[in-house]
């Protein structure tokens, strides 16, 4: 997966050109001669391991891709990318699990970097009402889980707005990460047919602030912004690769109906790490 037939300098300069910097702002950035630059991109000058390294963290190199590059030099790679259930990995699942059980009564999830489920809180459970349970089974997506007809796009009141912003979200991280899947995913999603009689959008709203999550509930239409959180320092290509996302009620009436749906439904375990 990780050999190719292009050099460091070829690697690198397409992630130059991706950051839309040029030579010489890499070279004062990373504080090297403009001249060693050009001969690296050219292959002219082949790179040291801790050259390459050093020009992908200037150029904010995603890890799975400082490997590759490393390969193309002749270098072993850098970071592991071990499986989730693999014992190093305890102290970072423990983590996550405590954010999700610690955010309910409100949904949180964490996922990959393929937008697929690895856990959830209890509190997800209000958006996967009248799912299908097709788009239920591992791997669950959960951009498709939220864009498909026969997921929660029915009940999604701003789903015009929502979907603008998460093919915002996936257009940007294509743009940081180069990820072919991802393009894959995008224009599987563009492709989705929008669900009729979709129920009008609430007036006002909070569009003048951020982009809410409005979902017609029991009660009528309840509203989330949400929040997205990764590890600070990660090493390993899977954990640099793993994010929650968090929903906050945007309102009063919503943090009400979720409190009560809560203590309703009793409290249980909270997240359940997906098999992958």
């Amino acid at each position: 997966m990780l050999t190719t037939n292009r050099s460091p300098g070829e690697l690198l300069r397409d992630w130059r050109m991706r950051r839309r910097m040029s030579q010489l702002d890499l070279a004062c950035e990373a504080e090297i001669s403009s001249k060693h630059l050009s001969f690296v991109e050219t292959g002219r000058s082949s790179p040291s391991r801790d050259m390459i390294l050093h020009l992908c963290e200037t150029l904010d190199v995603p890890l799975r891709e400082r490997n590759r590059v490393l390969v193309a030099g002749g270098f072993a790679p850098a970071y592991p990318g071990r499986c989730l259930d693999d014992p190093a990995l305890d102290a970072a699942r423990t983590a996550v699990e405590r954010v999700l059980a610690g955010h309910e009564p409100f949904p949180a999830i964490a996922i990959d970097r393929h937008w697929t489920l690895v856990s959830a809180n209890t509190a997800i459970g209000f958006f996967l009402q009248s799912v299908d349970p097709a788009l239920l089974e591992p791997p669950v997506n959960v951009l498709r889980l939220s864009l498909d007809p026969r997921g929660l796009a029915p009940r999604i009141a701003n789903l015009a707005e929502w979907r603008d912003h998460l093919f915002a979200r996936l257009e940007a991280q294509i743009a940081a990460t180069a990820d072919p899947v991802l393009e894959a995913l995008l224009a599987e999603l563009q492709a989705l047919p929008v669900p009729a009689g979709q129920p009008a959008p609430p007036s006002g709203g909070h569009s003048d602030v951020f982009v809410p999550l409005q979902v017609v509930g029991p009660a009528g239409i309840m509203s989330f912004l949400s929040t997205t959180t990764v590890f600070g320092t990660p090493i390993d290509i899977t954990l640099s690769e793993l994010a929650i996302e968090a929903f906050f009620p945007a309102d009063p009436a919503t943090a009400g109906a979720l409190q009560a749906m809560a203590a309703g439904a009793g409290r249980r375990a909270g997240s359940c790490w997906q098999e992958r």
